[in-house]
């Protein structure tokens, strides 16, 4: 277990590399965003080039926000294209590197266990790395950056934060050199999982560095974060224990399904319990499909920039799948933890501690025969869907104003395929 190297290689700017290959485009000399133009100006963009990003554009800024004076193409998202490109760089990681070693971490980024296969092919990490960002750049046009770590931890905060000031685009930590070269380093927002909220209420007790955490006194640590205070502690020394043989044999101890969506528009209190009533319809649809039922729903509502938020949970009075009963519970969660008066841009919805339906409790005041034949009638709409599209069955609230079900069944990740 000791003495690991892990690699963390990352697409730069991804999106907007990849539309700009599809072009002929150098990302590093083209002013590109990846954002919708059929949403308003304050929709935000999913990628800006790194050509951009020179001249201080941050990635996900909001189109509006961009200076009018920088000229640039606006692409529109293809979701399905970038998950068929992600996909050809996997097949070239996995020339390289067995899945059971790779944790893929998101589209663009992945983790690596090279231990194993740098005595296989004659060379340290920072040479197999080159070889693969080599391949992927000949392959596709898509220029990488890497970080190398003893732990997972310091692979990505290599990359994170080194990487983009090495002329090759590889940086190196383990524990020694992480103290001394980024125990002083700010913002503190640049490490791994260290957020705003996080830096406020460290800033409340004089701790600003990643310098002074590791030597903070642990109790106020644990007073300020619970049990996540742990985790902040290790990664303040630059430890990191999870391995990727821990992530691939890691199975939660409960399973939910979510769903979310970011608002084109602010959207009223009315319009939003229509949001949140097509969500829970779907997402009930998709319990039936894989034969589970739920006891709990979870509905998170953001406000908007610096307006808060507000999160609540409700329990079922039985495991249940059916339409009808979730969104009835839905919806008055809704009503519960909404102000009326103030706008959502904002809604994740999720169905907690899913099981097989066999666990399906009938309380006194269901009506068996009603479920049974709403969990039936269900099945027929997904087998309808399955074999005509997404939208060959819909209900009247999807045809309302305000309604993103049509919208949204046309898309992947809720942007354009």
């Amino acid at each position: 277990m000791n003495n690991r190297t892990y690699v963390c290689i990352d697409l730069k700017s991804f999106y907007a590399s990849v539309e700009c290959v599809a072009r002929g485009l150098d990302p590093f000399k083209t002013n590109l965003v990846v954002a919708d133009p059929d949403r308003t100006e304050k929709t935000i963009c999913l990628a800006v080039s790194p050509a951009m990003k020179a001249l201080g554009v941050p990635g996900r800024c909001r189109v509006f926000e961009i200076p009018k004076s920088i000229k640039y193409i606006m692409a529109v998202p293809r979701m399905q294209k970038y998950i068929d490109v992600s996909a050809d760089i996997y097949g070239i990681y996995l020339s390289y590197i067995s899945k059971d070693d790779i944790h893929v971490y998101s589209i663009d980024e992945v983790f690596m266990d090279v231990t194993d296969y740098l005595d296989m092919y004659g060379c340290d990490a920072r040479e197999l790395s080159l070889r693969m960002m080599n391949d992927i750049f000949k392959k596709t046009g898509i220029t990488a950056s890497c970080g190398i770590g003893t732990n997972l931890y310091l692979a990505k905060i290599a990359m994170d934060i080194m990487a983009k000031h090495s002329a090759d685009h590889i940086a190196f930590l383990d524990e020694d050199l992480y103290q001394k070269r980024l125990w002083d380093h700010l913002p503190l927002t640049d490490f791994w999982r260290v957020g705003p909220g996080t830096v406020k209420r460290l800033a409340r007790s004089g701790i600003e560095t990643m310098r002074d955490i590791a030597h903070a006194d642990e109790d106020l640590l644990y007073h300020l974060f619970g049990i996540d205070a742990e985790l902040l502690i290790d990664h303040a020394w630059g430890r990191e224990t999870a391995t990727i043989k821990d992530i691939k044999k890691y199975k939660p101890s409960t399973n939910g399904i979510s769903n979310g969506q970011v608002l084109s528009r602010d959207y009223g209190h009315e319009e939003g319990l229509l949001i949140v009533k097509e969500m829970a319809d779907l997402l009930t649809l998709e319990l039936v499909k894989k034969n589970k039922v739920t006891e709990s729903v979870s509905l998170y509502l953001s406000y908007g920039e610096k307006m808060g938020y507000e999160h609540g949970t409700a329990r079922l009075a039985s495991y249940t799948n059916s339409s009808s009963v979730i969104v009835a519970e839905v919806a008055k969660l809704y009503q519960r933890i909404k102000d009326p008066s103030i706008p959502i841009k904002r809604v994740n919805l999720s169905f907690n501690n899913i099981v097989e339906d066999e666990f399906r409790q009938m309380n006194l005041f269901s009506d068996i025969d009603e479920e049974i034949k709403e969990v039936k009638m269900q099945k027929a709409v997904i087998s309808l869907k399955e074999k005509y599209g997404s939208n060959a069955v819909l209900k009247g609230m999807n045809l309302e104003e305000g309604g993103k079900t049509i919208e949204r069944n046309n898309q992947i990740g809720g942007h354009r395929r």
